[in-house]
């Protein structure tokens, strides 16, 4: 079974990842209602609370179960869902007290010091993910995001290259993974435009013109690096570019 839980997504664009441990297979099922499972165990009753999106019962319920690592990861992915940022960091830094590999709480803890606009000790965090689980896709993407908030686009994107090339659907808006971080509109813009030329290299054309146009639309204004970008060599021959840069010239 996965070792992923993810939150439910806000808002794009910026690319923050939050993971639980495993949850019981039950919740990927058609789920009774809650008051008539009395004799769950204390973990399966919280991930079917959270499941349901109880969570002051869920946390209320995994107090219950042994305070493991995995235990409390979720606790703090439920107080994350209540915006109780002081108790979700708390839940986080326990359980890297009791397992300080585990790359899920790491990363989790890095999310939060991201929503506070600590950004460095969330890139440290974030790397610390990475090397533990350097196939992740979703802590490559969530470093290059820590990143673009501290103005290092060039990192941003060599971070954003390694999650593509581990997953390309991890910049999917559709991802339930992703969710709303602090974010200005130019660095929307840059992030959009580096995944735009993502796309452009992996020859997937389309995407890499939705990108463009999410940069535009974000306030992306270097023509020039636009027009001399070899990534965008083909898809400057394209109708569709035409069409891009005559309404954004129409503005």
């Amino acid at each position: 079974m996965s070792n992923r839980w993810p939150v439910a997504r806000q808002l794009p664009f910026a690319v923050l990842f939050f993971l639980l441990a495993p949850i019981s297979s039950a919740v990927g099922q058609a789920t009774p209602p809650v008051a008539s499972t009395p004799a769950l165990p204390p973990e399966a009753a919280g991930d079917l609370l959270f499941a349901h999106g109880e969570f002051l019962e869920a946390i209320d319920a995994y107090n219950h179960a042994p305070a493991d690592a995995a235990t409390l990861n979720k606790i703090g992915v439920a107080w994350h869902h209540l915006s109780a940022v002081d108790q979700d960091k708390h839940s986080y830094e326990k359980a890297l007290n009791l397992r300080p590999d585990f790359p899920e709480a790491l990363n989790n803890l890095g999310a939060t010091y991201f929503a506070e606009k600590r950004y460095t000790q969330a890139i440290r965090l974030y790397q610390r993910a990475l090397r533990l689980s350097p196939g992740s896709a979703v802590f490559a993407a969530n470093l290059g995001t820590a990143w673009f908030a501290e103005g290092k686009s060039t990192q941003g994107l060599e971070a954003y290259r390694t999650a593509f090339a581990r997953d390309p659907t991890v910049f999917d808006l559709d991802s339930p993974q992703i969710i709303n971080g602090p974010i200005t509109d130019q660095q929307r813009a840059q992030q959009d435009y580096c995944i735009a030329e993502l796309f452009a290299e992996m020859n997937n054309l389309d995407r890499a013109l939705e990108y463009l146009r999410k940069a535009f639309a974000a306030g992306f204004k270097d023509r020039k690096r636009l027009w001399q970008d070899h990534a965008f060599i083909e898809l400057r021959a394209t109708a569709d570019f035409a069409e891009l840069i005559g309404e954004v010239q129409l503005r």
